[in-house]
């Protein structure tokens, strides 16, 4: 067996409790490594212009309040992504910390409806850099 070109940094299972502290959102995340983008639940989306800038605006559910809350973050990118199910779109992108366990670090999240999903935060492999995942097992970095 060869080794690990790299030392990783956590193990993490299936289903992990992420927070978006830019964002003030603790959500339910699935560890997707057959997903190459991440992508957040959103709703309402919209870009604007700011100050000679390119931003984007949409509404989440924060899981912890139950409600609906609207963002406005700096628009990073507007790419072509294909889902699942083979079909492609294009998608605005944000550039964002994300905190696994003891592990902050940025992550770029495509805006997408996620309704109609289990979680609300989908993570790719884009983000899981290294990150080893346990697929038998979920929240081995902190209880829901």
């Amino acid at each position: 067996m060869k080794s690990l070109p790299y030392q990783a940094k956590a193990v993490v299972g299936r289903r992990e409790m992420a927070s978006l502290p830019e964002l003030e959102l603790i959500l339910c995340c699935k560890i997707d490594t057959g997903a190459r983008t991440s992508a957040l639940h959103a709703e309402d989306i919209i870009p604007f212009e700011q100050d000679a800038q390119r931003w984007v605006s949409f509404v989440t559910q924060d899981v912890q309040e139950s409600a609906e809350r609207r963002y406005q973050l700096k628009l990073h990118d507007y790419r072509q992504v294909t889902s699942s199910n083979g079909q492609t779109e294009w998608r605005y992108v944000i550039r964002t910390p994300l905190t696994l366990g003891e592990l902050t670090f940025p992550v770029e999240l495509t805006l997408t409806d996620r309704g109609s999903m289990r979680h609300p935060l989908l993570l790719g492999r884009r983000a899981m850099r290294r990150l080893l995942v346990a697929p038998g097992a979920a929240f081995l970095q902190g209880d829901p």
